[in-house]
């Protein structure tokens, strides 16, 4: 067996773009997926151990190319890292693919609590609207759920 090869870091590239005290300003440039998550991580994990005193951490996620599931489990990997050591992670410059993600599997209000400020108070979602299982011609159970329907309806 062929060991595997090792990282390619012009897959993903993340560079520190600014530090100002408690702040730490993370660019993402290329895709966050099952190649590159374990390397996202360390990187990322690497600014909550070499910066102390960080209150927030931001990831620009502007220059994103793309995300699949793994990803978006570093990415809560990464909450989880950043709760436990009382920094506050923010993700921004979601592009439409991250944001459709989020929103999708139900991850949106708990990576981007803040999104209604960012939305200038509006907290709907961008890309799908809930609509009662009657209105989507799914038959609907007593609760007026439909037998099917498990979240919003997507359509592409």
């Amino acid at each position: 067996m062929t060991p595997p090869a090792p990282f390619d870091p012009t897959y993903l590239r993340l560079t520190t773009a600014s530090e100002s005290g408690d702040e730490v300003r993370l660019e993402l440039h290329g895709f966050l997926d099952y190649d590159s998550a374990d390397h996202f991580l360390a990187v990322a994990t690497e600014q909550l151990a070499d910066s102390p005193g960080l209150r927030v951490l931001h990831v620009d996620c502007a220059g994103m190319s793309g995300i699949d599931s793994t990803g978006l489990a570093m990415l809560l990997m990464l909450h989880r890292r950043t709760t436990a050591a009382d920094v506050t992670l923010r993700l921004v410059g979601r592009p439409p693919a991250l944001e459709r993600m989020l929103d999708i599997t139900g991850t949106l209000d708990h990576l981007v609590p803040d999104r209604a400020a960012e939305a200038g108070g509006r907290s709907e979602s961008s890309y799908a609207e809930y609509r009662p299982a009657s209105e989507n011609g799914l038959p609907a159970d007593s609760a007026g759920h439909g037998s099917h329907a498990v979240g919003p309806e997507i359509s592409g």
